[in-house]
């Protein structure tokens, strides 16, 4: 018995536990590793916290209160909770749901990259586009890294191929039916700064409370400010725009057939008016009945005015209805302080570094126990 107990392996030995003692001995014996790679992570974060960019973050809470024609509250709830209720909507009903769709949208994203803002390097508003490509912001140490080290093969292939030519779309000429819908043409540069836009503005929809919050991250307080009541704006703008669109186009339909109405009453109630002056002392049979003749033209024209009339305060009504309101629960601030810290940065490579020393360590010690329980196996096999 006494044979077997001597004839187990140091890796059979790990196998039935961990020995925490040992590990602590390990990692102090190493320590001299540790420390250096704690002083090579510590002055990493030294530079990255001292060089990275500022990033401000404004917050901003809205409610969206929506007036369906039938259980407009209920149904507006249960679509921000993601139940369907069975009830019959407005057809004009957008759910809130896609409400981050028209925030990822193009149309919505270069809105706001062509929207001029303040910054304290430029002495008049300027938009976040121009402001990338006027290098009026120096890009940070790491972003130097990073295209010299991982953007290095694009870093060459660019220089092979030279600078490129934006393309210029024409349009064919024709009637305006088939010329009234182009699509949008985007530049490069502007491509470059859309698909960096998840990281500027951001919509998130609570459907458990039925709030809307628009996040939006921003170089500077007073930009970052500017920016999130542009954001909003745009949103609600858009967002008033797809509800009413449908209203919109029956007031429209509505306002056309009124006015031609309203000129045809108009020109009747003249012409009644003529026959009426000229007729006043004396009027003969012929006169009598291009009277009448012009009296029933009059009356038939002035019952389809007065219901046009009706018809017309009732689309602006249901225009007026179809109009959401947002009630803002947390309006825009400016930052006072940046959402991203030195601090923290400085603590995370220094964490970091530590992990990657005991790291070192522990696998120095490891190996040659890896390397006997391989070499253990490959005898059993054999």
């Amino acid at each position: 018995m006494e044979t077997n107990e001597n004839n187990v392996t140091p890796v059979q030995q790990e196998e039935e536990g961990i020995d925490i003692m040992a590990i602590i001995r390990r990692l102090w014996d190493g320590r001299k590793t540790i420390f250096i790679c704690l002083g090579i992570f510590i002055a990493l974060g030294l530079v990255a916290a001292l060089t990275m960019k500022r990033v401000y973050t404004v917050k901003t809470v809205m409610v969206p209160q929506l007036n369906s024609k039938q259980n407009s509250s209920l149904g507006t709830l249960a679509a921000l909770a993601g139940i369907d209720m069975g009830m019959q909507t407005a057809a004009s009903d957008l759910s809130p749901l896609v409400y981050p769709e028209i925030v990822n949208s193009v149309p919505y994203r270069l809105e706001l990259i062509h929207t001029p803002l303040h910054y304290k390097k430029c002495d008049h508003p300027i938009s976040m586009f121009d402001y990338a490509l006027s290098g009026i912001e120096k890009p940070g140490v790491f972003f130097y890294i990073k295209k010299y080290t991982i953007g290095l093969p694009g870093v060459i292939i660019g220089a092979i191929q030279g600078p490129q030519k934006e393309i210029v779309y024409g349009y064919a000429t024709g009637s305006a039916d088939t010329v009234a819908i182009r699509p949008i043409v985007v530049t490069r540069n502007e491509q470059k700064m859309l698909d960096a836009f998840n990281r500027i503005v951001s919509l998130d929809v609570n459907k458990k409370e039925g709030y809307l919050t628009l996040t939006v991250n921003g170089l500077e307080p007073i930009q970052t400010a500017e920016l999130a009541i542009k954001a909003q704006q745009l949103l609600q703008d858009m967002l008033t725009r797809f509800r009413v669109e449908k209203s919109e186009s029956e007031l429209t339909y509505i306002q056309a057939r009124y006015d031609e109405v309203k000129k045809e009453n108009d020109y009747y109630q003249e012409q009644l008016a003529i026959i009426k002056d000229r007729t006043k002392n004396v009027m003969n049979s012929r006169d009598e009945i291009e009277k009448e003749r012009i009296q029933a033209k009059y009356n038939v024209s002035n019952a389809i005015f007065n219901e046009m009339a009706k018809q017309l305060e009732q689309a602006k009504m249901q225009v007026k209805r179809d109009t959401p309101v947002y009630a803002v629960i947390q309006p825009v601030t400016i930052p006072m302080k940046p959402s991203n810290s030195r601090a923290k940065t400085l603590i995370v490579w220094t964490f970091f570094g530590f992990i990657v020393g005991c790291g070192i360590v522990l696998g120095k010690g490891y190996m040659p126990k890896l390397k006997a329980m391989f070499k253990n196996n490959d005898n059993v096999n054999g």
